[in-house]
């Protein structure tokens, strides 16, 4: 198999990720699977889309190796797109991943109190990238996964914000889906399965 590494070490995005790419005969691996882990660029981008650049070009290039970032987060309308880019510390608490996730749903629920149902929509988003050794891009994609942001946390499955966007069609959260439903609907699945796509097209270009 091909190794890919995942600018990453969220498990669950490791994952959500090799679940569309191996198949392709790409082994999907995290930063833990480097026996040093470079330092993490520093991500100003202003959209998802420059903070998976950087993202994927500075491991890239500071590892030698093919490598795929995402960056993604939660744009709920009635505040405005927040907390977009700043998702994963909306807070600004928590030591551990658990610790932040658990903050960002207390305010990002204090925040829309007083916001009725209807005014709730909001959408995860995922923007990938796709850099080679020297840093080059070699391909980009953009999924998005829609829903309500519910009263109150409800399921297990998943991670983040998955637990408050509520899917009207099923009526389950992001949270309460299986891991192969959510990944056959959500913002992440949807640009893995673009990026396989694409390194499909390459692949057969090479």
């Amino acid at each position: 198999m091909m190794p890919l590494l995942l600018a990453t070490s969220n498990p669950h995005k490791i994952e959500e990720i090799a679940a569309v790419l191996e198949p392709l005969g790409i082994e999907v691996v995290g930063l833990d699977s480097l026996d040093v882990i470079p330092p993490e660029p520093v991500e100003d981008g202003n959209t998802f889309e420059a903070n998976a650049r950087l993202k994927a070009i500075g491991y890239a290039r500071s590892t030698g190796q093919l490598c795929l970032a995402d960056d993604s987060g939660l744009v709920v309308d009635a505040l405005g797109g927040a907390p977009g880019i700043h998702s994963a510390r909306y807070a600004g608490l928590g030591e551990t991943r658990d610790e932040r996730d658990r903050a960002n749903n207390e305010k990002l629920m204090r925040e829309l109190k007083d916001i009725s149902e209807d005014q709730r929509s909001a959408r995860f988003v995922c923007a990938m990238c796709l850099a080679d050794e020297e840093g080059n891009v070699l391909a980009e994609t953009r999924g998005e996964f829609p829903g309500l942001i519910t009263n109150r946390p409800s399921g297990t499955n998943g991670f983040g914000y998955d637990p408050l966007l509520y899917l009207p069609d099923v009526d389950r959260t992001s949270a309460e889906l299986s891991p192969a439903d959510k990944n056959a609907r959500s913002h992440r699945g949807h640009a893995a399965r673009q990026m396989a796509e694409k390194l499909k097209e390459m692949s057969h270009k090479s």
